[in-house]
């Protein structure tokens, strides 16, 4: 179990472990805990990607305003 599992799985886990008739909830709780972690994954990814896409974001208008530069210099020559 990793340690992006919520602290509320891993206790109700702990406690099933001791009861009588544990496999009834234990399936379903592990399948839960691979949901949570799977979902934690997913968030991680998704945060990653936009701090990418932020970084993309910021060179491309810092290349948009390179060509404005450069398209209004031109055009300056081209007037005189």
């Amino acid at each position: 179990m990793s340690k992006q599992v919520p602290e509320d799985l891993k206790e109700i886990l702990e406690v099933v472990a001791t009861m009588p008739n544990q496999d009834l909830l234990k399936g379903p709780l592990i399948r839960l805990i691979d949901k949570s972690e799977r979902r934690q994954n997913i968030l991680t990814l998704i945060q990653e990607s936009l701090a990418e896409l932020r970084v993309d974001l910021k060179y491309l208008m810092f290349d948009l305003e390179a060509t404005r530069r450069e398209r209004d210099r031109y055009k300056q020559q081209l007037e005189k």
